[in-house]
């Protein structure tokens, strides 16, 4: 029981790691479109600098919690925690993104 739950809490903080460094990804190539903008691209570099500590954040917490899952029944709980939290903040930050710059509201 406890290796099936060690496992799966290794997923989910997996999972949660994938989805906080596909934020930040996805935020540096916005990043990298408004600099090739110049003056006009001046906004969405604003606003991608002020998620960047976000999202950087959020994918050391995704790291610690994968981490946390090498060990018992405790760690693995503390692992699923950290992984699964930073992973749907995450996916959050990542469609409030999405949703900023397509102009849905």
């Amino acid at each position: 029981m406890g290796a099936v739950f060690g496992f799966v809490a290794f997923l989910v903080a997996l999972l949660g790691l994938v989805v906080t460094v596909g934020n930040a990804g996805y935020l540096a190539m916005l990043s990298s479109a408004a600099t090739k903008r110049g003056v006009s691209g001046g906004a969405a570099l604003e606003y991608v600098r002020g998620q960047r500590t976000t999202a950087a954040v959020l994918a050391v917490i995704a790291l610690i919690g994968l981490l946390c899952t090498s060990g018992g029944m405790f760690p693995d709980l503390i692992g699923l925690v950290l992984g699964g939290g930073s992973g749907v903040a995450g996916y959050r930050a990542l469609e409030s993104t999405r949703h900023h710059f397509r102009g849905d509201v």
